[in-house]
């Protein structure tokens, strides 16, 4: 049987879907991360990007925004919907991330790694470990609760992504526990923030 792809189910809720996100602020969203972010300018990757509510939130503080959205209706409507904002928009979808060139100064992953199985969750750790400069942070949000029908979603707990982080010279620096900003009560939400030691290393089998 084939495997179902992690954006399953997001094409065809692709414009209920822009206007959920988009009725929630970056900073109500990620009020955890605004004290991590860099300085601006910067080069930062939103991968994942939706409807690029984060990627133009963050391109109006002045970084140059790369937007990482498989995909494709979801990606015309973000272009549509922010069309003035500095933002590039590449079609390409982890673990691979083909095409898309670091280094970066910050690597936002919102509510994308529970899409991933376990092994994607490796080779997509590696290539984010490969995208980011020294020093830098990557955010992560990940998901708990009972996933949407017609969605791919796995468990994926805070510990053990943590864990798989530091096999590949990423070490948390802040772990936030919240409810789901769009009122969802069987759904809540953990925010890591990790920082790169040094330049991007083999992780351990």
């Amino acid at each position: 049987m084939a495997r179902l792809p992690g954006t399953v189910g997001y094409g065809e809720d692709a414009e209920a879907l822009a206007c959920l996100y988009e009725g929630v602020t970056f900073e109500d969203v990620h009020g955890d991360l605004l004290p991590w972010l860099p300085p601006a300018p910067g080069r930062v990757v939103d991968i994942g990007a939706g409807s690029g509510r984060d990627a133009a939130a963050l391109a109006a503080r002045g970084y140059a925004v790369v937007a990482v959205e498989p995909t494709s209706e979801l990606r015309r409507i973000g272009q549509r919907l922010h069309a003035g904002a500095a933002i590039e928009w590449v079609d390409a979808a982890l673990p691979a991330l083909t095409g898309l060139c670091g280094p970066f100064d910050l690597v936002l992953l919102s509510a994308v790694w529970m899409h991933l199985d376990s092994r994607e969750r490796v080779e997509g750790m590696r290539r984010v470990a490969e995208l980011t400069a020294p020093g830098v942070c990557v955010a992560m949000s990940l998901r708990h609760g009972p996933p949407p029908a017609g969605r791919r979603m796995f468990d994926v707990s805070a510990a053990e992504t943590v864990a798989l982080a530091e096999r590949f010279g990423l070490t948390v620096v802040h772990r936030g526990e919240g409810p789901d900003r769009l009122g969802r009560a069987e759904v809540r939400w953990s925010t890591l923030v990790f920082r790169t030691q040094h330049r991007a290393v083999v992780g351990r089998k």
